[in-house]
Order: C-alpha cells, then sequence, then structure tokens
C-alpha cells in the first residue's frame, strides 16, 4: 500500500492490526507513525491505551506482552516500536503474534533505514493481515514534482525557479526540504506564491550565485556571470563544496546528452526524457545548441577528473576555489 492510500485509509478510520514501516526515507515512516498517534485515540484515551517503545530500550517480550493487553475504556489500543531496527530477530520472535494479531490492538512497527527481508514468513504473515510500507529514496527527478505538490497540499503555489533552488540546495532528504518549507510558510500568507526571493530572504540561498544559476550561466556560456558565481563559491567554500556543484552539473550535462542523443526530438518526449518542468525546457534547448555532443562528452570527463582531484587523486596543492575556476575555464574554452 502506498502513502497516500495509507493516510486516507486512516483519516477514514479504516485501522489494520499490523503496521510495518520500512526503509530508507525516514519522512514517510514518521509522518504515518505520527498520525496514528495523534489522531487514532482520543486524548483521554492515550494515557492507558497509547504505548511507544523504542528498539534500543525494549525488547521483542516487552512487545508481545503490551500488544496482548487488552484497551482500558476504548475500542482500541495502540503500541507504537520506534528504531525496530536495533532489535535483533524481531520478526522471528513476532511470527507467531502476527499470525493471530488482537483486532483491538493497532501495533506499528518502525523500521529506519533498513527493510525487512521479504523471503522470511513473517513478510508475508504481516502483509495478509496488515500494512506494509516501505518508504523509498525519492530520486532527483522525483524531488520538484515533489516539493509542488507539497506547497500546494498546504495551500501554496511556488515558482518554479524556486523550486529549482530549493532541489539544488538542499537535496534530495525530504525531511529537511519538508522543515524548511514549513519554516517558510509560517512566515508567509496562506494561498501565497513562493519565489525565489523569499527562499533568499528566508532560508538563506543566494537567487544569484546558486549552482542552479551556474548551470544557466555554463548554458548559456556567460563567461562573466559564470566567473562571479565560480568567484563567490571560493570565497564561500563551506556553503558551495566542489564536490556539491560537480554533481550538480554532472547531472545538468548528463541531461543535455540524453536530449542530444534521444531520436524523439518533440518537446514532450525531451521533457519527459530530461525530467524536468516545462518552464526550463528552452534553457535546456539553448545549452544543448551551444555545447555540441562531443563538447557534451568533454565536459561530462572534465567533471569526473576534478570530482576526483577534490578527493586528492592527482591533487596535491590546489585549493577547492583553485578547482573550481580551473573546471569552469576547461568548461567554457
Amino acid at each position: 500500500m502506498d502513502y497516500n492510500k495509507i493516510l486516507e485509509n486512516l483519516k477514514k478510520k479504516i485501522y489494520h492490526p499490523i503496521y510495518v514501516l520500512m526503509g530508507d526515507e525516514p519522512y514517510f515512516i514518521d509522518k504515518i507513525s505520527d498520525y496514528i498517534v495523534h489522531n487514532v485515540l482520543d486524548e483521554g484515551e492515550r494515557s492507558f491505551n497509547q504505548t511507544i517503545l523504542y528498539g534500543k530500550d525494549t525488547s521483542a517480550d516487552t512487545i508481545l506482552t503490551v500488544a496482548k493487553r487488552f484497551p482500558m475504556m476504548a475500542a482500541q489500543q495502540v503500541v507504537i516500536v520506534k528504531e525496530a531496527q536495533n532489535l535483533k530477530s524481531l520478526e522471528d520472535e513476532l511470527l507467531p503474534y502476527v499470525q493471530n494479531p488482537l483486532s483491538s490492538t493497532i501495533l506499528v512497527i518502525c523500521y529506519k533505514y533498513k527493510s525487512i527481508d521479504k523471503r522470511k514468513k513473517f513478510y508475508k504473515e504481516a502483509s495478509k493481515l496488515g500494512v506494509i510500507f516501505e518508504s523509498k529514496k525519492i530520486y532527483e527527478n522525483q524531488l520538484a514534482p515533489w516539493i509542488q505538490n507539497y506547497c500546494k497540499s498546504k495551500n501554496y503555489q511556488i515558482q518554479p525557479a524556486a523550486v529549482a533552488m530549493l532541489a539544488d540546495y538542499l537535496g534530495t532528504e525530504i525531511s529537511k526540504v519538508a522543515n524548511e518549507l514549513d519554516k517558510l510558510m509560517i512566515l508567509l500568507s496562506k494561498g501565497s506564491t513562493i519565489t525565489p526571493d523569499d527562499i533568499e530572504k528566508n532560508i538563506g540561498i543566494s537567487k544569484d550565485f546558486n549552482v542552479f544559476e551556474l548551470q544557466n550561466a555554463l548554458g548559456t556560456r556567460d563567461v562573466l556571470k559564470a566567473n562571479r558565481i565560480i568567484n563567490h563559491f571560493g570565497a564561500n567554500p563551506n556553503q558551495n563544496p566542489i564536490q556539491k556543484t560537480t554533481a550538480t552539473l554532472y547531472s545538468y550535462f548528463s541531461r543535455l546528452l540524453k536530449m542530444q542523443l534521444a531520436k524523439d526530438k518533440s518537446k514532450d518526449n525531451l521533457i519527459k526524457i530530461l525530467g524536468i518542468h516545462p518552464f526550463f525546457f528552452n534553457e535546456y534547448l539553448k545549452a544543448s545548441r551551444n555545447f555540441p555532443t562531443a563538447k557534451v562528452v568533454e565536459v561530462i570527463s572534465i567533471l569526473r577528473e576534478y570530482d576526483m582531484k577534490s578527493k586528492g587523486i592527482g591533487n596535491v596543492s590546489s585549493s577547492q576555489a583553485d578547482l573550481q575556476r580551473e573546471m569552469v575555464y576547461k568548461i567554457l574554452h
């Protein structure tokens, strides 16, 4: 069952006796378990009927004892097991209970940064009567739509350039992105549109000196702008590490290469291949014209070279600032 369907059922008070929440992205695991904690039971019922256990401080025996209790003056009890990945052989010890759970208990088991073995009997039995949710990391090309949908769910709009700034600066750690957006929304009027100026003013990401603007400067072969940005990066190395720059530019030029090698050159197909917002299509089109395929392949090679140098391979004394300046010079010339 996917994330949205689980929340939809919970809001309709459709509950299951077992929830196994697992995977590499903790954000969705926390959102589901937090919803259950705050909404299944009334405030007055929680004192006697809601138990939160932590893997480091509990045992399978304790979990079983609590799960087998009957609720007091309530229809159900909720048992949340957080950090379950710290409990060895938990699945084997809970298997008999999972095969015959109490209908009055909602047992939620949270495995962060880990997934249980799908070949084991525990997984098969839990999926029969319960819900198993695997929280996967979001890919880079999924981040922009996620940000837009998240803002929409909170009754805000967000400009594509602002989405790109957030995506480039914060990366694909969803909890971090959501946290920054939540703080920003507190400061803005409900229903307003989030702009690059809002991002710069309240989150501290420069709308003029960021990797997103650097790739645009390179794509248009704006030497002056590219040098201004890279000099700013050199003066602020902690905020703009070279590894982040090379990774973002590698993704950018890899998209250009896919665009140039595509057999179907229609706009809709290229947007699909690139995985970008249509707003940015013309920028990629211009960059594709400014960088022939052979040069794009060379640029990708340059980026790999400087990524290695930034990690000390083939470089003894050059600073990050010097490496970034050299790299941008080679890309543009």
